[in-house]
């Protein structure tokens, strides 16, 4: 249930609404809009019913929340959220674009790759210390070892770093190292580590299960929110079909509808949803039109020797020619491309 509060409204008059909410055993979320002040009111439907909210000083009217999820919707927050990660905006009009190896193989490689995706432009940078695989015998990354690499290369171009979290039981080291906590597509519904992260205040990728549905994606997003954490980017990466001329089947249509029952910003990974490189740059461009708020993609100097997931990871200088074109996409949406912060050398590497 959401409660909008007066626009007039005292200070006092704000503190016993919240005093009086939280005194029948109610959790309460509070956004602050440009024009409503709004509390979302969290606790078991059919008691929020009988009780005369409505006739508490300072409360406009009681909205019930239709949807499963509260804290997510646009009942509950009308603007975009727009989720600061070290500097990078992301929501509303702005786009940024995370770039970086699926793993961190080595310092050297990772230092290559973040400082050729600096200079083309690059918001944000990636790389999996540790990483999910399918069989066990794969290369599952570095560990600790790789994070060091990441904050490493992160501090020296000023480049905010996203990187996987798998357990609960790692987000503690890693978000040492990391500016944003990624929740993978297997640990999409990991409710554990779903709640650990919505403890921290870091910012959370999470990112859609490959068999998950839009609704689920944004029920998943409630559990962090839910635990007072309120910076959340969701990522379309794929869903499972019949189709297997490509690694996934990349569901574009989840961006405008994840943002017309939403508030969260919504991002789109094309390396994994088709799983082929030469697919990346027209799908970026295309996640970029249908209002993603930026896109995140593998690059890697030499795709064929890459330890994990060469056959989707574009070249340095295929990710300057998709640059290029993501400009003209962008200023002509009339959107904003985040550059991120100044590196630490003139040539942004």
């Amino acid at each position: 249930m959401i409660i909008v509060l007066e626009p007039g409204i005292t200070d006092a008059e704000y503190n016993h609404v919240l005093e009086v909410i939280e005194g029948m055993g109610f959790q309460v979320h509070v956004s602050k809009g440009v024009r409503r002040t709004i509390v979302g009111v969290i606790g078991e439907e059919d008691r929020l019913r009988i009780q005369p909210l409505s006739a508490i000083r300072g409360v406009e009217r009681v909205i019930p929340v239709l949807t499963p999820f509260k804290l997510a919707s646009r009942e509950f927050q009308e603007e975009d959220s727009v989720i600061e990660c070290g500097g990078v905006k992301i929501g509303g009009k702005n786009v940024a674009v995370i770039a970086g190896p699926c793993a961190v193989e080595n310092r050297e490689m990772l230092l290559e790759v973040a400082r050729r995706v600096k200079k083309a432009g690059a918001s944000m940078l990636r790389g999996g210390a540790y990483k999910p695989r399918t069989s066990p015998y794969s290369f599952r990354g570095l560990g600790k070892e790789g994070l060091e690499y990441l904050r490493e290369a992160g501090d020296e171009l000023n480049m905010p770093v996203v990187t996987e979290v798998m357990d609960a039981r790692q987000v503690e080291e890693v978000e040492k190292y990391a500016d944003v906590l990624q929740v993978g597509a297997r640990n999409m519904q990991n409710f554990n580590l779903l709640d650990e992260v919505g403890q921290r205040g870091k910012p959370v990728l999470l990112k859609r299960g490959m068999s998950a549905s839009v609704k689920e994606l944004v029920m998943s997003a409630e559990y962090i929110l839910s635990n007072g954490n309120a910076r959340v980017i969701l990522c379309e990466r794929g869903i499972k079909t019949f189709e297997d001329s490509t690694r996934n089947t990349l569901d574009l249509s989840a961006v405008p509808n994840v943002r017309q029952i939403s508030h969260l910003p919504v991002i789109v990974d094309p390396s994994h949803a088709t799983g082929r490189a030469g697919l990346v740059p027209a799908m970026s461009l295309a996640a970029v039109a249908a209002g993603a708020s930026g896109v995140m993609v593998e690059v890697h100097p030499s795709p064929e020797r890459a330890l994990s997931d060469g056959e989707q990871s574009i070249t340095p200088d295929v990710f300057d020619g998709m640059m290029q074109q993501l400009r003209t996409i962008v200023a002509a949406m009339e959107r904003e491309l985040q550059s991120g912060r100044p590196g630490n050398q003139e040539d942004g590497g």
